[in-house]
């Protein structure tokens, strides 16, 4: 079987993206979405998208994590099918699309930035001076006192398995303040189960734990290993209002997969 591709890319958080929106394709094993992601025998990626049709919507959002399985919201992932939808035709100066964690908004702006909307986020819970924090997918933020210097494979592997999180699993991000308005995160990802270039729901969990304005608009600049991207929000009480994802989504390269023999 033969499938074509768009390989993409928001930040080094890298997918493969699949246009199923004539629902071509009926269905993708596990293996074969895995097969697909793995760096040496498929094409590499940190997850796999396809791009759906679904009534009332411009389209619908399917994302797997490398391991095969699908998965909750990807922030990252989420601007990249933006853009690639705006490359299949479909041309909206705003978007509305539908995924696992439900409706979302997105725009491009003049210089190919691409904003998304995130869901409102009510509450920030404890874990001893930790934070737990789901912005379409479950987040464990440490504060540390520079990120850089963090392992982030061996600390997040240790904090993804512990017997709190293991079942489900859970994204784990370590984050140093630069100043009061910027950040540098790096994250420990369940699914592709090591760190990544950058986490979109991650970035947007991390910004807000660190908020600088508590009772009104707040924007923060983060630093990933893969490049710079923004949050803004509006913080009121506990709850976290018109949360908007901003950063750059680029096509890398297309091309045509052949799953006839797929091994991982």
């Amino acid at each position: 079987m033969k499938i074509e591709f768009y390989k993409y890319q928001g930040t080094g958080n890298d997918f493969v993206i699949i246009d199923n929106y004539h629902n071509d394709i009926k269905a993708l094993s596990t293996q074969q979405i895995k097969t697909i992601c793995n760096r040496h025998f498929g094409i590499g990626a940190d997850g796999l998208m396809l791009l759906g049709k679904k009534d009332g919507y411009d389209f619908e959002m399917i994302y797997y994590n490398a391991d095969g399985n699908e998965s909750t919201m990807c922030g990252n992932g989420g601007r990249c099918l933006v853009k690639f939808a705006s490359k299949m035709g479909i041309k909206r100066s705003t978007y509305h699309f539908t995924a696992f964690d439900g409706d979302h908004q997105a725009e491009i702006d003049d210089s190919g930035i691409v904003r998304l909307k995130m869901n409102d986020v009510h509450k920030i819970k404890m874990a001893g001076s930790d934070f737990l924090i789901d912005t379409g997918s479950p987040h464990y933020i440490q504060l540390v006192g520079d990120a850089s210097s963090v392992n982030v494979y061996n600390e997040g592997r240790a904090i993804r398995n512990s017997r709190e999180f293991v079942a489900e699993g859970i994204n784990v991000n370590f984050v140093s303040r630069i100043s009061d308005d910027e950040i540098e995160v790096r994250t420990y990802e369940r699914g592709v189960e090591d760190e990544t270039y950058s986490c979109g729901t991650g970035v947007t969990a991390c910004a807000l734990v660190c908020y600088h304005n508590d009772n009104g608009f707040n924007r923060v600049e983060i630093q990933t290993k893969g490049g710079q991207l923004s949050v803004e929000y509006d913080k009121l009480g506990e709850n976290f209002k018109n949360v908007w994802l901003n950063g750059p989504a680029v096509k890398v390269f297309e091309g045509t997969v052949d799953l006839s023999n797929s091994v991982a």
